[in-house]
């Protein structure tokens, strides 16, 4: 994996912006799956196939998927990560969680998440990383001073709830109740 030079990043956060919270910004409609024709994409963004093949090749995140559709037009969507107000279904199978999962998060949202667990506010899921380096990871972009949460995913699915594992590799699941979370200690 390439790092990104920053102007390759700034076109990372562009395509975040409309794939995963403005569409309509750059002109553009998903489908109901969030699939958009990377032609339409390419053309709303002035930018090249090229650009467009190294940003998802080598997004630290796997931010992005690309497929060809039944009709053979290449398409392109956000792997998670949608605003509530985009109306999409990533239309991922329910699946069977590791029995722990994390949730790194400024420490300055410590207190309202003991109290009120886990919620997706803005968005359609709550995200949750499959070990604890990533939740640390994901923690920091807000802030240096990070919580890591351990969640009883295996005890939450046998509860009943409902989990998904998006493209990248990010677990995705409506509400984390507070009894299903403890603070793992970290050396972050």
């Amino acid at each position: 994996m390439t790092v990104l030079s920053r102007d390759q990043v700034r076109l990372s956060k562009r395509m975040s912006l409309v794939l995963r919270h403005r569409p309509e910004v750059a002109g553009l409609v998903l489908d109901a799956n969030g699939w958009v024709p990377v032609a339409e994409l390419l053309t709303a963004l002035g930018m090249t196939r090229a650009q467009l093949d190294l940003v998802v090749a080598n997004n630290d995140k796997s931010r992005f998927a690309v497929q060809t559709g039944p009709d053979g037009v290449d398409r392109i969507r956000a792997s998670q990560g949608h605003s509530r107000r985009v109306a999409v279904d990533l239309d991922l199978p329910a699946a069977a969680p590791p029995a722990e999962l994390f949730h790194g998060t400024p420490r300055a949202n410590l207190e309202a998440i003991l109290r009120e667990g886990l919620r997706p506010r803005s968005r359609h899921h709550v995200h949750l990383s499959a070990d604890l380096q990533t939740a640390v990871t994901v923690g920091r972009r807000r802030s240096p001073d990070v919580v890591v949460f351990s969640v009883a995913a295996g005890v939450m699915a046998e509860e009943g709830h409902v989990f998904h594992r998006s493209d990248n590799g990010v677990w995705l699941t409506a509400v984390v109740p507070s009894q299903h979370l403890s603070e793992k200690r970290t050396n972050a």
